[in-house]
């Protein structure tokens, strides 16, 4: 009894001592990522260490709007992707008065289908692009029961969330391993850490994003290329405007320009983040009960927000 008894103390210990051991990198790696850049140190010339040009998909708004912006600010020329012409004239406009440096336009819609990769190839034909921010994703309108979806708006935020990310960094992929550098951000979700109920569709849709990124990395880890994979949770963009709760920025729920800030203060030092110091905190914490418990509170979370959604709208909550 006593030698199955030290067996488990043993055992114990090590567990424990895992933990602790990832608890403490954890923290080493957030202030390497978020704090020291901020104070000047071990920050990093992106223009110099992946090239002079960026390419950001869904880029007039949100996240890929402010992630344009803050590359732009570092003196990267950018490529702005995204479906309405003239928000990114605007855009477009907006960065070269601001920060002095070119960009180019692409008019797409990427829920069209594969033929838009065929324009973008023509496109970025003659610019090295040492950058790829693979942005553009669909949410749901609001929090919906799967057969409540639109069919459209599934096949959207299939075509949209995991084949622009796919073929944008296959069509990218060859000019950077060619030249031996080239960093690709994959922007993901929260929603990938467990099943989310009532954005079930959306959060399948993440969990390929982090597959898709960490096979990636392995597949070209040899090659002078970046692979990030960032994964935010809550942010006060149009995307989150189903509620109010989700629409007024604090500490803990950042407006995209604070995203993107400590966002690309991360590029090239940590592979895997949630891109801003508030959210790691939480992605550190939501981790730590296991998955049925996080998927039920997501799903509590989101009938609270599909509720704030019908009362604005002053709509009574269907039967199901």
């Amino acid at each position: 009894m006593s030698a199955a008894v030290g067996l488990f103390a043993i055992a114990g210990c090590a567990v424990v001592a895992t933990l602790l051991t990832d608890f403490l990198w954890a923290i080493l790696l957030g202030v390497r990522a978020h704090l020291l850049p901020k104070l000047h140190y071990f920050s990093i010339d992106l223009k110099e260490k992946y090239g002079s040009w960026a390419v950001v998909t869904g880029s007039t708004d949100g996240i890929g709007r402010a992630y344009a912006m803050e590359l732009a600010k570092r003196g990267i020329n950018i490529v702005l992707i995204s479906r309405t012409h003239d928000k990114l004239i605007k855009v477009a406009a907006q960065i070269e008065s601001l920060y002095g440096v070119n960009t180019k336009i692409i008019a797409v819609d990427f829920s069209k289908g594969q033929f838009v990769f065929d324009i973008i190839e023509k496109e970025l034909k003659d610019i090295p692009v040492g950058i790829l921010v693979n942005n553009v994703g669909k949410q749901y309108s609001y929090p919906m029961y799967l057969t409540e979806v639109p069919e459209q708006e599934l096949w959207d935020i299939v075509n949209i969330n995991i084949g622009a990310a796919t073929f944008m960094t296959r069509l990218i992929l060859p000019q950077m391993k060619l030249r031996g550098r080239g960093a690709i951000v994959n922007v993901s979700s929260s929603s990938e850490l467990q099943p989310l109920p009532l954005m079930t569709v959306y959060a399948a849709s993440k969990v390929y994003l982090k597959s898709f990124s960490e096979a990636l990395r392995v597949e070209y880890q040899g090659d002078g290329i970046t692979i990030q994979h960032l994964s935010p949770l809550f942010i006060n963009t149009k995307m989150n405007a189903f509620s109010y709760r989700l629409q007024t920025s604090s500490v803990f729920v950042p407006d995209a320009e604070t995203y993107a800030q400590n966002a690309v203060n991360t590029l090239g030092i940590i592979n895997h983040s949630t891109g801003y110091w508030a959210h790691g905190i939480q992605y550190f914490f939501t981790m730590v009960p296991p998955k049925w418990i996080r998927t039920y509170i997501g799903n509590h979370m989101n009938k609270v927000f599909r509720r704030d959604y019908m009362i604005g709208r002053g709509s009574k909550l269907p039967v199901i």
